[in-house]
């Protein structure tokens, strides 16, 4: 099988280059940049040319997009570059991998939940995004929806790795030069290593064929506030900075972010079998792995 994936220098396409080197398949790792030391074929998928072509030449059977538009704060005031990204290219994946009959894997996101409940949310949850970032990434779910495309749509929450630009890395880069940072106790889900979503999609990959249209819910086991995430990169990182709790409102913000975004992750386990590491385990492994 034929495999290309968008995006593939992000976090995400990053932790699929090292597990596709184990895989039967072949992979077509695209991305607008290119870094040293990794092969990428330059795809723009905002381009449909661009895209039916590379589909054609390389014989496309499955797309996983890792592509997306994910500065929630930013997106607020550019909202036309995140619904070109998050809604405009997903469409012109979709589109072009119906007229192959590939199929894709769609990375997609907490934040197409309000996060006003206190349960996790399933799969079959009414999505209620509070911002551009999230609007516009269920724009690029209904788009998928709408294709005639044979897909997966796979949401996720609070990605981080040792690559690009991630929460985990902010924190090690601030505790690192100043005594002290505050960070909010008021939201709450689930962080997920970049490696374990990566180890989830290789699943799907090894699977079955994909047939029809589905959702699943991925993150790391647990529940724990940005605050507590916070804590425990100091902990385990050994760090003297210290932690304070804020509340939301006291952090300066244009994006409305959900207060409660635990995904319920039953029915991907069900699905693949898969047992999924508790985030903290999960977060040291991680810090074992940076340089910075």
């Amino acid at each position: 099988m034929n495999v290309l994936v968008t995006g593939s220098n992000g976090q995400l396409g990053t932790e699929l280059r090292r597990l596709a080197i184990d895989s039967p398949h072949h992979f077509i790792f695209t991305d607008i940049n290119n870094f040293p030391g990794t092969e990428t074929v330059y795809l723009d998928i905002c381009d449909r040319a661009a895209i039916d072509i590379i589909i054609a030449s390389e014989r496309v059977d499955l797309i996983v997009n890792c592509a997306a538009y994910t500065d929630v704060e930013k997106a607020e005031s550019e909202i036309d570059m995140a619904m070109l990204l998050n809604h405009q290219a997903v469409e012109n994946l979709a589109l072009a991998a119906a007229a192959r009959d590939a199929a894709i894997i769609h990375i997609s996101t907490d934040y197409v939940f309000s996060g006003e409940g206190n349960q996790p949310i399933r799969e079959d949850a009414a999505p209620a995004p509070k911002g551009v970032y999230g609007s516009t990434k269920l724009a690029g779910e209904k788009a998928l929806f709408k294709s005639a495309c044979r897909s997966i749509i796979v949401r996720t929450s609070w990605l981080y790795s040792p690559y690009g630009k991630n929460f985990v890395k902010t924190m090690r880069h601030i505790m690192r030069s100043r005594e002290q940072v505050s960070v909010v106790y008021d939201q709450v889900g689930s962080p997920t290593c970049a490696a374990d979503l990566a180890a989830a999609l290789m699943h799907i990959i090894h699977g079955p064929r994909i047939e029809g249209r589905t959702v699943y819910h991925f993150s790391d086991e647990g529940a724990v506030s940005w605050y507590d995430f916070a804590q425990a990169i100091r902990e385990l990182s050994g760090y003297d900075c210290k932690v304070l709790p804020c509340r939301s409102e006291e952090y300066p913000s244009k994006a409305r972010r959900p207060h409660y975004s635990v995904l319920d992750k039953s029915a991907i386990k069900k699905a693949y079998g898969l047992e999924i590491p508790y985030w903290r385990d999960s977060l040291a492994r991680c810090l074992d792995r940076m340089e910075d």
